[in-house]
């Protein structure tokens, strides 16, 4: 076997060469090749096919003239051949070399020719020329087709626009329905969704009626103490005095000075004032003191005057009470506080939200129905139920909680009786914010027959709620989940870690969350910013309270009755006058002011012994004196009469008080009232009194006159 050299790449035998003798004659001229495939394999042959041979022959080609260019033939290499070569051998391979080159320019003029037809077939230019026409005509068509169809397409692309709007809202039905999963409370009666139901029709954004002050309060709230007078009514007025007036016949006998509705007003203003000038757990002695007590309260009344009537103030027949206190609890207060609780809706309509919540006096005496809540600032007290509006805290409707039943069985259901309760009558289209004492998918669905929707925090352990939105492990800080039913949304806040808050709604309809940082359900802000109702009314009623230090419960009552009144007075006052006092700040401390003034006036004008601080007895004298001067002009003539010696006749009230100077010593009565006309202090026992006509005859009579 021949052996070559493998390192020479042309010392290798040709594969495609023939021998000298083997090797086919060159024919003359140019020769063209005829392909050999059959008919199928021709048939099958694409476009495709012929530009990718065109391209590999054209990379042939350059391939090829640049190897020449580079390599002429003249300038190869010839083979080395290795020792031990025969003669034969070399002249075999330079053959070899020389057929190798020739088969080469063959092959070249072979692509050549197949350029013209590669398929074998002649070159016909007429059949060229057809088909590039064809294929012209053809595309002219297929650019004329798709501009049609593009046409057609913006046509259907604007018709499914129009149709976009009409559809949004079955879409996202159908996409919510496709994502829907059904959650089972802890009960199993209520299947809750994971994803929002259709919209549905949810309460008018405003309430029903106007809000603010009835046409009636707008009417008769002439001035300050006529708008309070709206709530603590001549009817109620006349409860107390006919009450205390027993009282204090039943106490003191014919010593007893009978009250009267201006001794009752003051009496209120003097608690008013306390308020104002924050002396509520101040002692009445330092407000009545000579030096560092207030002018208003020594002008008014004197300290035991005020004290005595603090002991006896009644509000029912004591005597009868026990029948009636087997079957109510507040018989002791029960007239006077539902005369006062009817008026509450009657002179306000309240806006589109109302806040629910619980209030407490505190009271630490004797009481059947006192509460002890440690969440509360007084911890002891007694409780009231409240309906309040969440913008203006206008107190609404209120309820005493008296305990439980004389049974002391549990009441079920309490919240939602009590929210049932302090709702009734409130027109439609409302929204009631509670807490989660209050708040439960019963009472949701009860608030609905009535027109009326409800926002609320939930409790935990209610049979409502299903378990999956208990959870908090695992979630993300200021994530939420929603759950769903036809009436109610309910969503689950983690507000800290492994820490949720559960709030109910059927107000809202949509998993709607906000942009803040916090990520908070629009559900929780609105909750937010309504439930403080109740909380700004505790605020500013113990700001300036009324409350007096006292070991009876019917007072303590009271006493809220009138920080409530005074306040829901000032609430309409403010909305009546909205050009009163205006971009001032302590609007209702000078409401408060005026209204206790207002209400003392008339007491200290019909006064008649002056006080004995100079202080107060000026004070005393500049409001007769205004009043004498406001009198009509008859009034005064006929009050000075014809007779001067009228007025001299009568005893001086002095600013003093003395002993009586005709009184032996060891009786010691002292008196504030002295002579006309010698000056000298006589007690009651010493002196006469006479009228305008018999003074004259008195003076005559002794030689004076």
């Amino acid at each position: 076997m021949e052996s070559w050299s493998k390192s020479d790449p042309l010392a290798r035998p040709c594969v495609r060469s023939h021998s000298p003798a083997s090797r086919p004659e060159r024919p003359p001229g140019r020769v063209r090749c005829v392909s050999v495939q059959s008919a199928g394999r021709r048939e099958a042959t694409n476009i495709v096919r012929k530009k990718k041979k065109k391209k590999k022959k054209k990379k042939t080609r350059t391939t090829r003239t640049t190897a020449r260019n580079t390599t002429p033939p003249s300038v190869r290499p010839t083979p080395r051949l290795g020792p031990g070569f025969s003669a034969a051998q070399v002249l075999e391979q330079i053959a070899s070399s020389v057929d190798r080159e020739d088969e080469e320019d063959f092959c070249d003029s072979e692509e050549e020719d197949v350029s013209e037809d590669e398929d074998g077939e002649e070159y016909d230019p007429e059949r060229d020329a057809d088909d590039s026409a064809l294929r012209s005509c053809s595309s002219s068509s297929e650019e004329d087709e798709e501009e049609e169809g593009e046409r057609e397409g913006d046509t259907a692309a604007a018709r499914e626009r129009d149709r976009e709007p009409e559809r949004e809202d079955t879409a996202a039905a159908a996409a919510g329905q496709a994502r829907r999963e059904t959650l089972l409370s802890k009960n199993g009666k209520i299947k809750w969704s994971s994803a929002a139901y259709l919209p549905r029709a949810v309460r008018h954004p405003g309430p029903a009626v106007t809000p603010g002050p009835t046409a009636y309060a707008a009417l008769r709230a002439l001035d300050i103490e006529s708008t309070f007078r709206l709530f603590v009514t001549p009817a109620i007025e006349r409860i107390v005095v006919d009450m205390t007036n027993l009282q204090g016949v039943r106490k003191y006998g014919d010593g007893w000075r009978h009250m009267d509705s201006v001794v009752l007003r003051a009496y209120l203003g003097l608690l008013i004032l306390a308020g104002v000038y924050r002396s509520r757990g101040e002692a009445a002695a330092s407000l009545w003191d000579a030096e560092s007590g207030r002018t208003m309260f020594r002008a008014t009344m004197p300290l035991k005057v005020f004290h005595k009537y603090s002991r006896l103030l009644r509000f029912d027949d004591r005597r009868l009470r026990p029948a009636r206190l087997a079957a109510d609890r507040l018989a002791a207060i029960r007239e006077v506080w539902d005369l006062w609780e009817e008026r509450l809706p009657a002179l306000y309509n309240p806006g589109s939200d109302l806040t629910v919540d619980e209030q407490l006096v505190p009271f630490r005496g004797r009481c059947p129905f006192r509460q002890y809540i440690p969440s509360k600032p007084a911890k002891y007290g007694i409780k009231s139920w409240v309906a309040c509006d969440a913008k203006s805290s206008y107190a609404w409707k209120m309820q005493v909680y008296t305990g439980k039943a004389a049974g002391g069985a549990p009441k079920k259901n309490q919240g939602a009786r009590v929210v049932l309760d302090l709702t009734q009558g409130l027109p439609g289209s409302h929204n009631v914010t509670c807490d989660n004492f209050f708040t439960s998918y019963e009472l949701g669905q009860r608030l609905l027959e009535r027109n009326l929707t409800m926002v609320g925090t939930v409790r935990k352990n209610k049979p409502e709620l299903p378990p999956a939105l208990l959870q908090s492990k695992g979630r993300q800080v200021s994530s939420s989940r929603f759950a769903f039913t036809p009436t109610a949304t309910l969503v689950s806040y983690l507000a800290k870690r492994n820490k949720n808050v559960l709030l109910l709604s059927t107000l809202h309809t949509e998993a709607d969350v906000s942009d803040r940082r916090d990520r908070k359900p629009a559900l929780i802000l609105d909750y937010n910013h309504n439930k403080g109702g109740m909380d700004n009314l505790d605020k500013v009623l113990s700001t300036y309270s009324c409350r007096r230090m006292t070991a009876r419960w019917p007072l303590v009552i009271f006493h809220n009755i009138l920080d409530v009144s005074s306040y829901n007075a000032f609430v309409i006052w403010r909305e009546i006058k909205p050009d009163w006092m205006p971009r001032k700040r302590n609007k209702r401390r000078v409401f408060l002011e005026q209204l206790g003034k207002a209400l003392v006036k008339p007491l200290i004008q019909r006064r008649q012994r002056l006080p004995r601080t100079e202080a107060a007895s000026a004070l005393v004298k500049v409001l007769q004196s205004a009043e004498r001067d406001a009198a009509p002009p008859p009034a005064r003539e006929h009050a000075a009469g014809p007779d001067a010696a009228g007025p001299a006749a009568a005893p001086l009230v002095a600013s003093k008080r003395k002993r009586c100077q005709l009184c032996p010593p060891k009786k010691d009565a002292k008196t504030h009232t002295a002579c006309c006309r010698c000056k000298k202090y006589i007690c009651i026992g010493c002196s006469h009194a006479y009228c305008h006509t018999c003074a004259l005859w008195a003076f005559s009579r002794d030689g004076t006159g």
